[in-house]
């Protein structure tokens, strides 16, 4: 039997079918691994391998082939995951309610940094330029490989300490790791030109970039929850009941801070915080938040697709044997001490601390500023190696993490007293704001 036709399918129609998988895979996914000692970016690998491996498939995602675009698309992918972040924290914020945050920020960051910066520079052999660019791109906790982790919906009450630790974390270390990128960036510079570099390095990227973003990002916050909640009834925003209100506050808060030179990571996240702050309990908190986590996981799986295609594509070719060892410290030392010593003296208990210590997971953070840095460092020569150590990281992390955070996080839920299977629990503190907290 012979067919009338021969078979040469248009790539649009290949495209478009796609996207009908992709969106259907997002949408059934979740509930299907819910479960199961497998996560949604393990999937999503799998499939990109598989994807590309095909001999009719002849692109190669290889990032070094393609820099600006892997910066772009990580840093939509981030900021997208920055908002839903801070618009399902149901906490107060406060300086005393939100110390778990600020000991990782304040406390194990830096130390994660410092250590990766010293493992490749002494060990690994890099240039100590670059071996601050991997520190500085390695140390934050991911905002968008880290769902199965972080808070839940907003008013869902999902919010332990553990869940806001992590979730508070990878919101705010993604603006805060930015200066030492752009460190790594100015010491590269002042190496060829020998022009000094301390005083604009600190008064711009750290004072100025980090003060205006969090200003910047709080203004705009305050704007989108008045004009959302608080001004007249009938032209409220929520009103309308669409959810892209939050795409728009993500776009303009990150866009208008960029424009002035500051840290729109920062300001994104600081923005979904106002945000949410305008009307703690309004059901519209919902609708934004399911909107930006829809867009966030078909973004996410389109990019661990690709990085599944860059992996058979000879991603890790590079690697060397003490590469490998210095990943698995990175991941299984260096992340988990420099966690423990940063929660030295916090009120948990010491599951607790193990395990925000230990789920320090590495991902689509770390892609946008290995990109950065290095479309902004002239003349690097180990660029493929640094690919490759930083994919072989985000790999074993979402291996090691997605197989062990379902029954890790089901332990920890029943030990609190909520049933992980029908997600019943008691509200978290600060949901009603702070006039009901004394």
């Amino acid at each position: 039997m012979s067919f009338p036709f021969s078979w040469s399918p248009d790539p649009y129609i290949l495209v478009l079918t796609g996207a009908g998988v992709l969106i259907a895979l997002v949408a059934w996914l979740p509930l299907a691994l819910r479960r199961l000692p497998l996560s949604l970016p393990i999937v999503c690998i799998g499939l990109g391998a598989l994807i590309f491996s095909l001999p009719q498939v002849t692109l190669r995602p290889l990032p070094l082939h393609h820099p600006e675009l892997v910066e772009r698309f990580s840093e939509f992918v981030v900021i997208i995951a920055l908002m839903g972040a801070g618009l399902k924290i149901d906490r107060v914020f406060g300086f005393r309610r939100w110390s778990v945050a600020w000991r990782l920020i304040g406390i194990t960051m830096p130390l994660g940094i410092a250590a990766i910066t010293m493992l490749a520079g002494w060990w690994i052999g890099l240039s100590w330029t670059l071996a601050l660019l991997l520190g500085a791109a390695l140390a934050p906790t991911d905002p968008v490989l880290a769902a199965d982790v972080q808070v839940g919906p907003p008013k869902s009450g999902e919010e332990d300490e553990v869940r806001f630790g992590l979730t508070s974390e990878a919101g705010l270390n993604d603006g805060f790791a930015f200066p030492f990128v752009h460190l790594a960036i100015a010491l590269a510079a002042a190496s060829t030109s020998g022009k000094p570099w301390f005083a604009h390095w600190l008064s711009l990227n750290v004072v100025w970039e980090i003060g205006a973003g969090v200003a910047g990002g709080y203004a705009i916050g305050k704007l989108f929850g008045w004009l959302t909640f608080h001004v007249p009834a009938k032209t409220k925003l929520a009103k309308t009941g669409d959810g892209l209100i939050a795409l728009s506050a993500t776009f303009v808060s990150y866009g208008v801070t960029e424009l002035i030179h500051c840290y729109g990571f920062l300001a994104v996240f600081v923005t979904a915080l106002t945000f949410r702050h305008a009307h703690r309990d309004h059901d519209f908190q919902r609708d934004m938040h399911a909107l930006t986590e829809q867009i966030e996981r078909i973004a996410m799986m389109v990019l661990l697709i690709l990085f599944g295609g860059a992996l058979v594509s000879g991603l890790l070719a590079p690697l060397r044997w003490v590469d490998v060892a210095a990943v698995l410290a990175i991941l299984l030392v260096i992340r988990p001490l420099t966690g423990l010593v940063g929660l030295l003296g916090h009120p948990a208990d010491g599951r607790e601390r193990l395990t925000l210590a230990f789920f320090g997971i590495r991902g689509v953070g770390s892609i946008y500023y290995l990109a950065y840095g290095l479309n902004h460092i002239e003349g690097v020569q180990d660029g493929e190696r640094l690919w490759a150590i930083v994919g072989l990281v985000i790999l074993v992390s979402i291996l090691m993490h997605g197989l062990t955070v379902t029954p890790i996080m089901r332990r920890l839920d029943r030990t609190h007293g909520r049933d992980p299977d029908t997600g019943q629990a008691t509200p978290p503190p600060g949901l009603q704001g702070p006039a009901t907290e004394r």
